[in-house]
């Protein structure tokens, strides 16, 4: 086969603790699945699942022990952070039931969801889809995935972000509305999940802007922990 051009290369994410690296397909997002988010954002409730998407090209990938560079978006002053827990993929199928989601996972990882707030609520306003403040280029920001066999007590872990070492947003993953398996499951009766895949699984109450210069500090217990500066 030939290409008119050189294909890009694939969007990957660095693991922890091993040289290869895990190739990113596509970036599955959930809306509103901690109560307290749910309320900021004027929402009550454990309302039924809903998705959203990000192109795999806008990963923002971060090596171990990395400070990642991040540019400010265009077309936004109103930028946010959105810390989240990171599922990743490791076997397809569809119409995965909960109680065999475990199986599908290769890891986790530290993610943010950057959001053009000011963008979003315009289209919201509109009616029309919010593609573009959820993603633009470098939207999704991540740090090393840590294979599940490595990784105990996700369901449970806390999970924070600091802002120029300031709390900005903390809770614990077991406040998800909807857990890992849940998510998984109700997510692979939409679409049939690949190995590659990112889900991102909400995020806390506590969200808010950043500028240019600042620095942001992301953990979730057991987890590599991912630094970015908006530049």
């Amino acid at each position: 086969m030939s290409f008119v051009f050189s294909p890009p290369a694939a969007a990957s994410v660095a693991i922890a603790g091993h040289t290869g690296r895990f190739p990113v397909r596509r970036i599955y997002c959930v809306g509103r699945n901690y109560e307290e988010h749910a309320k900021e954002m004027g929402h009550s409730g454990r309302e039924p699942p809903f998705f959203f998407m990000k192109p795999a090209d806008a990963v923002l990938a971060a090596d171990a022990g990395q400070t990642v560079d991040m540019p400010y978006p265009s077309l936004t002053t109103n930028l946010h952070h959105e810390v989240e827990l990171v599922v990743a993929i490791g076997l397809g199928g569809s119409q995965i039931k909960s109680a065999d989601a475990h199986r599908h996972i290769y890891g986790y990882a530290v993610g943010l969801d950057m959001t053009r707030r000011d963008l979003q609520n315009e289209m919201k306003k509109q009616g029309r889809p919010w593609c573009i403040a959820k993603g633009f280029d470098h939207a999704a920001p991540i740090g090393p995935i840590t294979p599940a066999a490595e990784a105990t007590g996700v369901e449970s872990a806390p999970i924070a972000l600091q802002v120029n070492a300031q709390v900005r947003q903390q809770g614990n993953v077991a406040q998800l509305i909807w857990n890992i398996a849940e998510t998984i499951e109700q997510l692979s009766a939409a679409w049939a999940l690949q190995p590659g895949d990112l889900i991102f699984t909400g995020t806390p109450a506590g969200v808010a802007a950043v500028e240019r210069g600042d620095v942001l500090h992301a953990t979730v217990g057991g987890l590599a922990p991912l630094t970015v500066r908006i530049v």
